[in-house]
């Protein structure tokens, strides 16, 4: 399998079906918005978006199946599997804030061996394949070098359903927000994911997340020499629901604080 040229494809196809979100971006009217569920919103752009990339990725590689957000009746392959999600950062599009995305894993049995995360307004296309580097519009990117937290900019996304774990994360918050340079919330974790992967951000974690929200950047934050776990410094942050992506040299320390509040 020739992973650069099948990357090339979906690279190309990203950008196309980015085109048509960003268009439609202009046209979305309350009546357009359904509910999923508690603050979970869907359109028909997220849809028509899924649709299409379902359609052409079949054909890149035809015995792969699907783990997608809009429609979870598609089967899985025990060997190839691509996730997706056509529009990471839904409420940014309704709310006509340009902080959204397309993410894009192909999984090898349980490895990542491929990820692309599009950011839609500014046109910045982030990838890598398995045993390459990670690239940004088709320059090589890597992690940042700072290993003192009080000097790190940090990211993270609030809990909009799961409140969980709503008074661990708060005391969390309050401790960095003491002890780091910032703290961000853009409301697109594929995005975090990405701007730790090219030294944007030092850190980026949270809870709640679904594989599609994941896999594809914390796969290049991995390839751009970054370190991705769960809370507990295990690796079960795809399906796990909790991440922390760091640029490595941060990553035992920040784990140890996040460890302080999760009693895991």
């Amino acid at each position: 399998m020739n992973l650069e040229a099948i990357s090339k494809q979906v690279i190309n196809l990203v950008k196309k079906v980015g085109l048509l979100i960003k268009t439609e971006s202009t046209k979305i009217s309350s009546g357009d918005i359904e509910i999923k569920g508690y603050n979970d919103f869907v359109t028909y752009v997220d849809k028509e978006a899924e649709q299409k990339l379902i359609k052409e990725l079949k054909k890149f590689l035809p015995d792969s199946c699907f783990i997608v957000e809009e429609d979870q009746s598609q089967e899985t392959s025990p060997t190839f599997n691509w996730i997706i999600d056509p529009l990471d950062g839904t409420t940014n599009f309704i709310q006509s804030i340009p902080v959204y995305a397309i993410s894009i894993a192909l999984c090898n049995q349980e490895e990542i061996i491929m990820g692309i995360v599009y950011e839609i307004n500014s046109g910045e296309c982030f990838h890598a394949v398995k045993n390459g580097n990670a690239f940004l519009n088709g320059n090589i990117i890597s992690v940042s070098i700072k290993n003192n937290l009080s000097d790190s900019l940090l990211a993270t996304g609030f809990p909009y359903n799961d409140y969980s774990y709503m008074q661990q994360y708060l005391s969390l918050f309050k401790d960095l927000m003491q002890s780091s340079r910032g703290i961000r919330r853009l409301g697109s974790a594929a995005v975090d994911l990405v701007y730790v992967a090219c030294g944007r951000f030092d850190v980026f974690y949270e809870y709640g997340l679904k594989p599609w929200d994941v896999a594809a950047g914390s796969f290049i934050v991995q390839q751009a020499g970054g370190m991705v776990t769960d809370f507990s410094g295990q690796s079960d942050y795809i399906f796990g629901q909790q991440i922390i992506a760091s640029n490595k040299l941060l990553h035992s320390s920040f784990s140890k604080k996040v460890k302080a509040y999760f009693i895991l």
